[in-house]
C-alpha cells in the first residue's frame, strides 16, 4: 500500500518509530556523552506512542487485549479518559516505562554498532543542514556493500 493510502501499523512499525523517536537521544549519549532537551519532543512523542501501544492498542503482553483508555469525541477534541482501576494505571506506567526503556536500548546498540555511519551522517549534516531519504540511504547502502565486500575478503 502506498504510505499515503496506509491506515494501519503492526506491532513491528511501531516499534520502530518508537527506536526511531529515542536515537537522537541516544545518539547524544554516544556522541557526547550527555543528555540536553533537544530530544524532548521526540521523548513526549515516544511515551504518546507507547501509551497507546499499551493502553489502546492492546500491543502489550502485561495488558493483553485490553483497552482502559477510552477516547470521547475523537472527532472534536480527542479527550482520552482511563477506564481501569489505580493497580492497572499504574500496571500501564510500569509497561509504558518498559517498552520505552527496550527501545532506547536497542536504539543505543544500533547506533553504537554503526558509529562509524553515525559520523559520517552527522558531517554530511553540519555541510548540508538536512539530507533526504535518498542521500540516507546513499550512506547505508555503502556501507553495506563495504561490510559485504570485507566479509568475502574473510571467506577468501
Amino acid at each position: 500500500t502506498p504510505e499515503e493510502e496506509k491506515f494501519l501499523s503492526t506491532n513491528e512499525e511501531l516499534h520502530t518509530e518508537l527506536c526511531s523517536l529515542l536515537g537522537g537521544r541516544a545518539a547524544e549519549e554516544i556522541v557526547f556523552g550527555v543528555q540536553t532537551t533537544g530530544a524532548s519532543n521526540d521523548i513526549q512523542r515516544a511515551t504518546s506512542l507507547a501509551r497507546h501501544m499499551v493502553a489502546t492498542y492492546g500491543m502489550s503482553d502485561e495488558l493483553g487485549l485490553m483497552a482502559p483508555v477510552v477516547v470521547e469525541n475523537q472527532y472534536l477534541d480527542g479527550g482520552i479518559r482511563l477506564d481501569c482501576s489505580n493497580e492497572t494505571y499504574a500496571m500501564i506506567d510500569t509497561t509504558v516505562k518498559k517498552l520505552l526503556q527496550e527501545s532506547y536500548s536497542e536504539s543505543r546498540q544500533i547506533l553504537s554498532d554503526n558509529r562509524a555511519l553515525l559520523d559520517e551522517i552527522a558531517l554530511f549534516l553540519l555541510q548540508k543542514e538536512t539530507i533526504t531519504g535518498d542521500e540516507l540511504m546513499a550512506f547505508v547502502n555503502a556501507e553495506e556493500k563495504e561490510e559485504n565486500a570485507v566479509n568475502a575478503d574473510e571467506t577468501d
